[in-house]
């Protein structure tokens, strides 16, 4: 936001703006941890092509030319969300695997299954391990009493932690079974299984995974907080209805880094799902409180505004980042974490909906010269938006104030 209202000042594009204060491959965060396989900027690139972004900014700049109350706002936003936990004991995952005598397996592991497919990637890295049909591998509730001492699902590193302890464990097992395999290499992956059991071989294994590298000294500001980044970047189209201050996200574009993907379909439903959230998050999911006591007043569906179905951009297009060369990610399968990244990519509806005001405020009383730089706060709800537009209908409202402390900075005709 500061970056906006700094390119207002400026009288120049904000995605200019951020393209110059860009990180560059090798600079040092905040905290001192070198940037390294970084690829904003070409996703930033990528995404402004495929996007189509600057005909779309020319045309959107002649929609709101000709349209008096209807504006429209564009907006590119890139994120990038360090992925580990911030204590570096939580940094572990375990996994408990037994391969039975009729080819089926079993996989217990530490991560909650919450509708975010954890348990789909677990039995994919299982079954490619293992070398075994996906439908062989079969996953195990998640308790204490098979995967002990395991972190929270949490800081969207559970396919990190949990498949690099499935995939260890099931490594040993396929070490045990190999020369099983390649006697009976013709057979099914269950005779070699019989087989092993009748030679007495240990068809259980446990795994455990300790994230490399990490580990961040507070007081002395140095070492590596997080493993890796996974980044993406977004661009929005909304409609606002200056009148209301209600909006339509037209369309939204995401490209997302997720390195090699586990699973394709499920990482862009996470996107799809996260970005869903963040714009929730930054244009009406807003907390109001009782001012006589400070009880929060937005509890339930009937006060608190979540998206709905109509929210959804009509036009949602989410790719991954293809052909790339990774050189420092030692991820499982090379892939990132995806649950939490891409919701601040959510925000970009906020950025365009402030793109559209700063449109609809040209038509102010005196043009838009004559109203400070605009500093619009998430969550941008319909009433904050309507406002922000500071029509004659806007101005005329506030004239009772202004008469009451003795101004009138501007003049209305009825």
């Amino acid at each position: 936001s500061m970056l906006c209202e700094v390119a207002d000042k400026l009288g120049m594009s904000v995605e200019r703006l951020r393209e110059i204060n860009m990180y560059k491959e090798g600079q040092l965060t905040p905290f001192r941890q070198p940037l390294v396989d970084w690829n904003i900027p070409l996703m930033w690139d990528q995404l402004k092509a495929k996007s189509d972004y600057d005909e779309r900014r020319r045309q959107v700049d002649e929609f709101n030319a000709k349209s008096r109350y209807r504006k429209r706002g564009l907006a590119l936003l890139p994120t990038k969300f360090g992925i580990s936990f911030g204590v570096k004991f939580l940094n572990q995952g375990y996994a408990l695997v037994h391969v039975y005598n009729d080819g089926s397996v079993l996989v217990a592991h530490g991560g909650t299954e919450m509708g975010q497919g954890l348990h789909t990637k677990m039995a994919q890295i299982a079954a490619e391990t293992l070398e075994v049909p996906l439908d062989a591998v079969f996953i195990s509730e998640t308790a204490t009493n098979t995967a002990a001492n395991t972190s929270p699902t949490a800081a969207s590193a559970s396919s990190d932690l949990n498949g690099f302890a499935v995939y260890n464990a099931c490594r040993d097992l396929a070490d045990r079974l190999r020369p099983y395999r390649e006697q009976y290499a013709s057979e099914p992956f269950a005779k070699a299984a019989k087989m092993a059991y009748f030679d007495r071989v240990n068809l259980s294994a446990v795994g455990h995974y300790a994230t490399p590298d990490i580990g961040f000294d507070w007081e002395k500001n140095e070492g590596q907080f997080f493993f890796y980044f996974t980044q993406g970047v977004a661009a929005a189209e909304v409609e606002l209805d200056t009148l209301t201050g209600a909006h339509t996200t037209r369309r939204v574009d995401i490209l997302m880094d997720v390195g090699k993907s586990l699973n394709k379909a499920i990482d862009i439903g996470q996107i799809e799902g996260a970005f869903a959230q963040g714009q929730g998050w930054s244009t009406t999911e807003e907390f109001l409180y009782f001012p006589s006591n400070g009880r929060l007043f937005t509890q339930g569906p009937g006060n608190y505004k979540i998206p709905s179905a109509m929210d959804i951009p009509r036009d949602f297009r989410v790719s991954l980042l293809e052909g790339v060369k990774y050189n420092a990610l030692k991820t499982i399968f090379s892939s990132k974490g995806i649950g939490e990244p891409p919701l601040f990519l959510g925000a970009s509806v906020f950025y365009a909906l402030r793109d559209a005001v700063n449109a609809a405020r040209k038509h102010a009383p005196g043009g838009a010269s004559e109203l400070p730089t605009l500093h619009l706060e998430s969550p941008a709800t319909a009433e904050d938006l309507r406002l922000a537009c500071e029509d004659e209908l806007v101005q005329m409202a506030r004239i009772p104030q202004a008469l009451k402390e003795g101004r009138v900075p501007f003049t209305v005709r009825i």
